[in-house]
């Protein structure tokens, strides 16, 4: 574990992050809706661990071995994959349902606190600067495993629970898509397929990813040390922008949600509860 390169790159990848968060800025900017920066947020872990691994490269040329062709970085590349597969799959999703929609009301929300201040500047503190922050300190497990030289065992399942993750979301997420696509279905309650389980699971396949991103930090010497990394991004989905802010949106626009809300688990994947209805 090349330890120093890790902290030296520290503030590098700090500045790509709030550099991405910026450039979603000028984008949402263009199209006049704040929830630009949901795309550019999974696709902006790629672009933080490309730069992690280009660091890692850059400072070690003067090494025995090139790092990507070293049998340790074989893990660094299918990591890589993961990451590109999540990451990627995610923002083009959120780019084709945002097409030709209004603002999303967590942003109108989050605006309101603009009151009396430059709309602008808020703006890109609170959405776009705070996001690149988070998008960076999330990270942390993947830009810890571009600077590793060696991973144990654990490398392997930590691979397997974060492609699970991504089938969950993925598929969570496409059983939604064709809930709404269907015009029978306008403000009704989705509760078939994964949404049976759970009522969130593409919140659920989503944490699920960063914890297999975690178990592939933890297979390398102080890996561990990465675990508030996961845990911000669990509690963010669990507590604060994910599931909060959605279940209080849908509890007033979809028919049957109270009944949802009490009968199926809110997060991890159980069978439902007994309707209280007779």
């Amino acid at each position: 574990m090349h330890v120093t390169s890790f902290f030296v790159n520290l503030p590098f990848a700090l500045l790509t992050g709030l550099a991405w968060g910026f450039l979603a800025f000028l984008v949402g900017r263009r199209v006049h809706r704040h929830a630009t920066i949901d795309v550019f947020w999974g696709a902006g872990f790629l672009v933080v661990y490309v730069e992690s691994l280009l660091v890692s490269s850059a400072m070690n040329q003067g090494a025995r071995h090139v790092w990507w062709l070293h049998e340790s970085d074989v893990a660094r590349w299918v990591l890589l994959g993961a990451v590109a597969l999540w990451s990627l799959r995610l923002s083009v999703h959120l780019a084709l349902r945002q097409r030709g929609a209004k603002e999303d009301s967590r942003y109108v929300d989050i605006m309101k606190g603009a009151k009396g201040r430059h709309e602008t500047w808020y703006a890109l503190k609170m959405i776009y600067g705070l996001q690149g922050l988070l998008l960076w300190f999330v990270s942390i497990p993947l830009q810890w495993s571009a600077f590793s030289a060696h991973f144990n065992w654990l490398v392997v399942p930590g691979i397997v629970i974060a492609f699970i993750g991504v089938f969950f979301e993925a598929t969570g997420d496409e059983q939604l898509r064709r809930f709404i696509a269907n015009p029978a279905n306008a403000g009704t309650t989705m509760n078939r397929g994964l949404w049976h389980y759970t009522r969130h699971p593409n919140y659920f396949g989503d944490a699920t990813v960063w914890f297999g991103f975690y178990v592939v930090a933890l297979s390398t010497p102080w890996g561990f040390l990465t675990v508030l990394s996961p845990l911000t991004m669990w509690w963010l989905l669990t507590s604060l922008s994910g599931k909060p802010m959605l279940e209080k949106k849908l509890s007033k626009t979809r028919a049957g949600y109270q009944e949802y809300l009490a009968t199926t688990s809110s997060f991890f994947p159980l069978p439902p509860k007994k309707s209280s209805k007779v």
